[in-house]
């Protein structure tokens, strides 16, 4: 009986181990989701393929069903990266205290959102006041907290001078509810607007863009504070050495709506710490 009690014991022992080693060697990676979650997957197939080659393991995609759930995972170890708006870093910034981000796009240092409409009497924001309006998700940066700190500095405060305010949960989503009319206009990522456009999923006859944000910092992948170290330094190398010249990588930072990724760092996020506590967005 003793016997086969510590061979049970040394069996449960070697499984519990073996998970353990295969979890060490894959890199699980997720991201807010800013988009349709095909898309998102879409996108980053060949950089995850790319990971894997430069990093040598295995590189997982995990999707998650909107943007507290990255924040979460990132924070309980159930990631190890991921595609953060500057927003969601700044919230997950806080509640990990150590996650670390690695690498943003070079727009990402001057991004901008985009007001658009299918009203052709709107011209401003001004025409807006009594009218619907839409955001993207609660935690987007460039759906919902930059816009909304800017319209706050010229005085508009949303939920008093709209009729009624409603958030999509994604940039691709409040195009279509503007597009469609279910609101007067609304809110979004420049680079998403931008691609939208591009592949003609938007009609242009029809939606336009009325007004643009001033410039903030935006989007970066982001590593929780626990990786290994000399792991996040291969990740941020390979990140860097994605070179637009070379066809193959080009492909790569095409679907990242990339020219190249550059460093970054906590300070560089500051500012949005700052408008959301002045949006009363953070506790």
């Amino acid at each position: 009986m003793l016997k086969r009690t510590l061979a049970l014991t040394a069996g449960l022992a070697l499984s519990f181990c073996t998970l353990l080693s295969q979890a060490a060697d894959t890199l699980k990676v997720s991201a807010i989701p800013d988009e349709a979650p095909t898309e998102l997957l879409r996108k980053f197939k060949p950089l995850g393929a790319y990971l894997e080659q430069q990093l040598g393991m295995k590189v997982e995609f995990v999707p998650v069903s909107d943007y507290p759930a990255v924040v979460e995972a990132l924070a309980t170890d159930r990631i190890d990266m991921a595609w953060l708006g500057g927003f969601t870093f700044v919230q997950a910034r806080l509640k990990t205290g150590n996650a670390i981000p690695l690498v943003q796009r070079e727009q990402d240092a001057q991004f901008t959102s985009k007001f658009i409409t299918a009203d052709p009497a709107v011209k401003s924001l001004a025409d807006l006041k009594g009218k619907t309006f839409a955001f993207g998700s609660v935690s987007s940066t460039s759906g919902s907290l930059m816009p909304r700190y800017f319209m706050l500095k010229d005085g508009i405060k949303p939920e008093a001078y709209f009729s009624r305010v409603g958030y999509s949960g994604a940039h691709d989503a409040t195009v279509a509810w503007v597009q469609a009319g279910k609101v007067d206009a609304g809110v979004l990522n420049a680079s998403v607007w931008e691609k939208l456009v591009a592949a003609g999923k938007v009609d242009t006859n029809k939606v336009k863009v009325f007004a643009t944000t001033p410039a903030y910092f935006d989007y970066n992948w982001t590593v929780r504070g626990t990786l290994d170290p000399a792991l996040a330094a291969k990740i941020k190398a390979a990140f860097l050495a994605l070179d637009p010249a070379n066809p193959k990588d080009k492909e790569i930072l095409d679907l990242q709506a990339a020219s190249r990724f550059i460093e970054t760092s906590p300070d560089n996020y500051k500012g949005i710490e700052e408008a959301a506590r002045a949006a009363e967005l953070l506790k």
